[in-house]
């Protein structure tokens, strides 16, 4: 049985694989535009950048800023960020600590990694450190930090399946502290941690699966390519293959060359129709589409959960709209995804994604919500 929360981050057992190095200062950097930091490349200037290279130095950073009552911005993989063209008042603060550590506890393997490593990089070292958990969401761009945040998922996993604990900086005392998964009120694509500063993540831990075991498949998609039954489990970096190549042929891992890939990932949630309005809400959907049409819909509490990008698509916006001549556009290999074709503003941005939800809602009654954090921008 897994065991619970430890008191300290050490564990019983640890290989550390990667060290931050002597970096505890927070130098600043000359460049401020938000868009050299955002896999959008969108966002005006900071005031300030400072880089923070060990853990102890962000917290440095933070502390100093806020006992000053400087505004900052903590910027870490960039990749849920869209920031006004203006810019943002302030300091950013770019977390990039690098430290990664497997242990075990009660003979179950896992992985606690500081919050500016790179996601998909802690994903494939766990595999390649023969671990499995944590391959269905290969490819998903970011820093480790920000997925018990947004409880990051895909192809049927999600951060709170495989979450061991959290550690977080509390800015109003000072003091840091690990909290365990029930404590983060872990939702769809949602934590207690959204859309709010006074607690910083500064580390994660995950349980991992021994053997290099996979998860369960259940995605279908996911199952069918690789050849297994739904639920089945297999080789992690079988699944990691299937699931890195699956993303790119929907432009959804990073190319700096394709500029389907000059996105925050999928814009908008999968929204949740209430049980009081799905039966309202399904009656619309195929008085527009057709009766015969499969509409997928999903569990969700408290009601049902529709596609955002099928609903996106029926609404009549196409892959690749508004055309080619627009500088922010709909990826040409997946609706959800709203992209920056080199020359855009978040200006442009901002109204693409207005275009489609308000779009979305006149054809559905369905209300789309933006999953990237709005930094001095709003829709």
């Amino acid at each position: 049985m897994r065991g619970t929360l430890p008191e300290r981050a050490g564990p019983a057992t640890v290989t550390r694989v990667s060290e931050t190095g002597p970096h505890r200062g927070t130098p600043t950097t000359a460049d401020t535009r938000l868009s050299t930091m955002t896999t959008l490349r969108l966002g005006g200037p900071a005031r300030a950048v400072r880089r923070c290279r060990e853990t102890a130095g962000l917290v440095e950073a933070i502390t100093t800023l806020d006992r000053a009552g400087q505004r900052c911005l903590l910027v870490g993989g960039g990749s849920n960020l869209v920031v006004a063209d203006e810019g943002f008042d302030g300091i950013v603060v770019l977390i990039e600590t690098s430290d990664v550590v497997f242990g075990s506890e009660d003979t179950s393997p896992y992985v606690t990694a500081e919050a500016g490593v790179g996601w998909d990089d802690l994903v494939a070292a766990t595999v390649e450190s023969g671990f499995g958990g944590l391959e269905c969401l290969s490819g998903i761009p970011g820093a480790a930090g920000a997925t018990p945040v947004q409880n990051v998922g895909a192809y049927g996993v999600e951060v709170a399946d495989l979450l061991r604990s959290v550690e977080l900086l509390d800015r109003r005392s000072g003091e840091r502290h690990w909290v365990s998964p029930s404590t983060l009120e872990l939702g769809y694509r949602t934590s207690n941690l959204k859309h709010r500063d006074d607690q910083v993540v500064l580390a994660v831990s995950f349980w991992l699966n021994a053997d290099r075991v996979s998860m369960p498949v259940r995605y279908g998609e996911l199952s069918s390519a690789l050849g297994i039954d739904p639920g089945a489990t297999a080789d992690a970096e079988a699944v990691r293959d299937q699931v890195l190549a699956l993303r790119r042929g929907k432009g959804m891992v990073l190319d700096a060359d394709d500029h389907d890939t000059w996105s925050a990932g999928s814009f908008f949630t999968n929204p949740i129709v209430s049980d009081d309005d799905a039966a309202q809400v399904l009656d619309r959907i195929a008085a527009r589409v057709g009766t015969e049409t499969r509409v997928p819909t999903y569990p969700a509490d408290g009601g049902i959960k529709l596609s955002a990008g099928w609903l996106i698509e029926r609404a009549g916006f196409t892959r690749g709209y508004p055309g080619p001549d627009a500088p922010a556009r709909l990826s040409t290999k997946h609706t959800l995804a709203l992209t920056n074709r080199g020359t855009a503003r978040t200006a442009d941005l901002l109204d693409l994604a207005r275009t489609v939800r308000d779009g979305v809602h006149d054809a559905f009654g369905v209300t789309l919500h933006p999953e990237p954090v709005l930094v001095n921008c709003e829709l």
